[in-house]
């Protein structure tokens, strides 16, 4: 009986430490496997400052960061809108990286109701308070075919015809590109083109995007090398093939 009652307390014992053994490797484990974050970094905004899109994030406040882990810094800044893309990284001593790409503004939408931005993927955002930008060209009298809605898509004839615009400039002169102030559609008459730094527009009619970028370039070479003669310039119109009218107050010269 005694033998017996040994081998049942051996038994139970072997268990008991089996037991807490496992209990312990686990809490071990969890402590080990939990990423301490001491401090969150964020780069590569231009738009918002790293402060707002922290606040957005629910990260402003270190209190929150033993609650948290790479996973969900991640997903909270992705789910802001002008957010294309999070890289977080851990250098294992508690200070984490957040490496954002935000989405390629193409240009500002302007409605009757709010200005949007328009991504390269032809999604509209809203504008945020306190967003910073530059050298972004302005869209205008488009042809209404359906309401505009924050983070949807608005590809219509018109809006493709100012990226195309768009597109021709970066390709043929980022100078010439980043001087695009405003893009008028005209409500689908022939597009009008307005310039920073240039007091009079360019009627740049439909189509042939490339060939026209090209030759408003050579004919601004031209004009700035012959500022005497074109200082009475009121417009450009690029409408004809291979031509480029430069109307003055004087008189109207073909080049």
């Amino acid at each position: 009986m005694k033998k017996d009652f040994g081998k049942l307390f051996g038994v139970i014992l072997l268990s008991a430490i089996v037991v807490l053994t496992t209990y312990l490797s686990l809490v071990t484990y969890g402590k080990k496997g939990k990423e301490e974050i001491k401090m969150i970094n964020i780069f590569g905004n231009n738009l918002l400052s790293k402060e707002i899109y922290m606040r957005f994030a629910d990260l402003d406040h270190s209190s929150v960061y033993n609650k948290i882990n790479l996973n969900v810094i991640k997903k909270r800044i992705e789910e802001h809108p002008y957010v294309a893309k999070a890289e977080v990284k851990s250098d294992g001593r508690g200070n984490v990286d957040v490496k954002i790409k935000e989405k390629d503004i193409y240009a500002i939408l302007l409605t009757k109701a709010e200005p949007f931005f328009v991504t390269s993927d032809f999604e509209l955002l809203k504008i945020m308070e306190h967003t910073t930008y530059s050298d972004i060209p302005v869209i205008s009298n488009f042809r209404l075919t359906e309401k505009p809605v924050p983070q949807k898509l608005y590809k219509t004839e018109d809006i493709i015809e100012a990226f195309k615009i768009i597109d021709a400039a970066r390709i043929t002169d980022t100078e010439l590109a980043k001087r695009i102030s405003e893009i008028n559609l005209k409500n689908g008459g022939d597009v009008v083109l307005t310039f920073s730094g240039i007091n009079y527009p360019v009627v740049f009619g439909r189509g042939s995007e490339s060939k026209k970028m090209i030759y408003l370039s050579l004919v601004w070479d031209r004009i700035n090398n012959l500022k005497a003669a074109y200082q009475n310039t009121e417009y450009i119109d690029l409408r004809f093939n291979n031509e480029a009218y430069i109307g003055s107050r004087e008189n109207t010269g073909l080049i």
